[in-house]
This record gives structure tokens, C-alpha cells and sequence, in this order.
């Protein structure tokens, strides 16, 4: 019921009366509100069942190449050949950890002093190998060269 003030008696109103256009709108919105089912999504999962042993105390074995700044490259501390005889030997001990039922990670430390051709070549000798678990430790160190 819209009024309709300061026009001469008689005139059409040119003004939409919107009270039934929002009456509609808001039947609708509550039937909508009915009609939506309540939310029961629920994830099931399986928890596992809490025990009081301790963790085994066996953690991952991991294997480390390490180089200082002469060039010199070790297997877990320990030397290696000087030259190709010691890529050679390396890749020997890589192999070696490839057969274990369960492959150990092997792991790249390499001194920021270290020639990049040694490097090189470790890592030529690693993807030649074609080990599975890889990384490289102590990255850190660089973070002063960018």
C-alpha cells in the first residue's frame, strides 16, 4: 500500500510498490532454510590404538659424502682414494648401499672451499649410480653468498 505525495488526484503512481516483491523473497528464503538438510558430513577415520612401549630406538641409516677444502672426499668420515681411484671407490660404497633391503639416504656435504669440479663429479658419479634417497646437508652455510 504505497502513497503517493505531492501529485494531482487522479494520476497513475509511476512508483513500484516492492512490500510484495519482498514478501516473496522472504518466503522463499525461509523455505530454503527448511528445506536444507542439517549438515552431518563426518570424517571416519581409523586412529591407531595409543600403546606404552617406547619408540624403537633403530632411526633410518643415512650415509654421508662429505669434501674439504683441498678436494679430498670422504664416505662417512673416512677418506677416500685421491683422483678417479677415489670416485671409483665411492661409487663401490654406493653400490654397496643399494643392495641393503632397506636403502639408506645418501647424503651431498660439501665445503664451500671445495672446487666445483670435485663436486662435479661426485654428483656425476651419484645420478650414474641412480640412488633413490638424495640430498644435500648444510645448506645453510651459503646463505651469506646470494
Amino acid at each position: 500500500m504505497a502513497m503517493s505525495a505531492g501529485t494531482a488526484e487522479g494520476e497513475p503512481m509511476m512508483d513500484i510498490n516492492t512490500t510484495p516483491l519482498i514478501d516473496v523473497m522472504l518466503v522463499l528464503l525461509i523455505m530454503f532454510i527448511i528445506t536444507i538438510p542439517p549438515q552431518t558430513h563426518a570424517v571416519k577415520l581409523d586412529l591407531p590404538v595409543p600403546n606404552n612401549n617406547p619408540p624403537p630406538l633403530v632411526l633410518p641409516t643415512k650415509n654421508t659424502i662429505s669434501t674439504d677444502a683441498a678436494g679430498s672426499i670422504f664416505w662417512n668420515g673416512q677418506p677416500l682414494p685421491a683422483g678417479d681411484a677415489g670416485l671409483v671407490t665411492l661409487r663401490q660404497y654406493i653400490d654397496l648401499t643399494k643392495n641393503l633391503p632397506d636403502q639408506p639416504e645418501l647424503h651431498l656435504l660439501p665445503d664451500p672451499q671445495t672446487r666445483y669440479d670435485v663436486i662435479d663429479n661426485v654428483l656425476a658419479v651419484v645420478k650414474k649410480s641412480q640412488v633413490d634417497k638424495f640430498g644435500f646437508e648444510g645448506n645453510e652455510r651459503y646463505s651469506d653468498a646470494f
